[in-house]
């Protein structure tokens, strides 16, 4: 799911119960929000929904930079561009920690498309949630 606020995070990790969810940032939010903005939306939506597994992936679009504080901050999943100078130096550095680049967003809905407020939202995202199991 792409989340681009608590109310999507909480709602994702709610519907998806015990099979858990991958939480995955908006294209490029690690240059523009950082991961430490990413890092406490995922805290606080985990706090909302105890229990529930989930993957928090931060997008880092073409930044290397970005990428390399998403590591020092503790981010175990990123999405980088593999073409970006750096993408290479980048990825060695998240295998000394064991993290993952990945060099695409993985399929998601993006949750900004969707008004959650409203059943058809919800049951939009429970539809997509099961398909993907």
């Amino acid at each position: 799911m792409v989340v681009h606020g608590l109310a999507e995070a909480v709602a994702a990790l709610a519907l998806a119960g015990p099979r858990g969810v991958a939480l995955l940032s908006a294209r490029g939010a690690a240059g523009s929000l950082g991961p430490a903005w990413f890092l406490a939306l995922v805290a606080r939506a985990t706090a909302a929904q105890p229990g529930v597994p989930y993957r928090a992936i931060l997008d880092c679009a073409d930044a290397p930079g970005q990428a390399l504080a998403a590591l020092r901050a503790g981010l175990g999943w990123l999405v980088l561009d593999p073409t970006c100078p750096g993408f290479a130096a980048v990825a060695a550095a998240a295998a000394e920690v064991g993290a993952v680049i990945l060099p695409a967003p993985p399929p998601a809905l993006d949750l900004g498309r969707l008004d959650l407020r409203r059943a058809g939202g919800r049951n939009k995202l429970a539809g997509w949630l099961a398909a993907a199991r």
